[in-house]
């Protein structure tokens, strides 16, 4: 059924766009592109509910997967946040500006220059 369908695709993109509220108690935000590159630089960024797994390379792509389809985009530090753009599937993010927050093991992706939505994602150590 088509409806059904696209009523998951619409679920499914809400819940992989949707992100997690969380505590700004133990955050060091980043602002130096050297930080966050050290940051993912061997890293698999990862939400393991949604499935998703993102590597963020230094040469400005990104790459990974959620709920079985692939994630493609680029990306670039600038004035202190981390801009990107993303196709995931046949879906385009538009580019977004982002606010980034290092919480221990995790790093907080907070949309909108820090004024939007937040997704908290694992850091995983590279298997190399």
């Amino acid at each position: 059924n088509f409806k059904s369908v696209k009523h998951m695709h619409q679920l499914i993109t809400a819940i992989f766009l949707s992100l997690m509220a969380t505590s700004a108690a133990a955050q060091e935000t980043l602002t130096k592109r050297s930080d966050f590159l050290n940051a993912v630089a061997t890293n698999i960024l990862e939400i393991k509910l949604l499935r998703l797994q993102l590597k963020v390379l230094d040469n400005g792509k990104i790459t990974g997967k959620a709920f079985g389809h692939n994630v493609t985009g680029a990306w670039e530090w600038t004035n202190g946040f981390f801009c990107r753009s993303m196709t995931w599937g046949d879906r385009e993010l538009a580019n977004n500006c982002q606010q980034v927050a290092r919480d221990g093991k995790s790093l907080i992706f907070i949309s909108d220059k820090g004024t939007g939505r937040s997704a908290k994602f694992s850091l995983r150590p590279t298997t190399q």
